[in-house]
């Protein structure tokens, strides 16, 4: 189960890659590598939907990846680091690890 969770939390890096690809493509290479994010970041939240619950995956998935991006803009392109901002990327994070916690307690009440 963890190459599962694992595939998720790729997923979510190549969500936050094809997000920025979006916003800062130019040339045809930066746009090809966001296509090749966008297939990739897909593919793997699929099949991760197939062994843990949609909801849960698409939660983990997009909480990740909004959180990455936010960081990744303060990071890769000097977006003003705003506090209140940061406190509730935190909340949002408490909130995934929470669905994932959660999701673990079921799946062994199961078996």
């Amino acid at each position: 189960m963890n190459k599962i969770w694992a595939s998720v939390v790729i997923a979510a890096f190549f969500e936050v890659c094809w997000v920025i690809g979006l916003k800062h493509a130019e040339g045809i290479w930066e746009w090809g590598g966001t296509l090749i994010a966008i297939i990739i970041s897909f593919y793997l939240m699929i099949m991760a939907g197939r062994n843990i619950a949609v909801g849960t995956v698409y939660a983990v998935f997009v909480g990740l990846g909004t959180a990455g991006t936010v960081l990744a803009e303060i990071l890769l392109f000097n977006a003003p680091v705003i506090p209140a901002k940061l406190a509730l990327i935190v909340l949002l994070l408490s909130g995934v690890v929470s669905l994932k916690l959660l999701s673990n307690q079921k799946e062994k009440e199961v078996r």
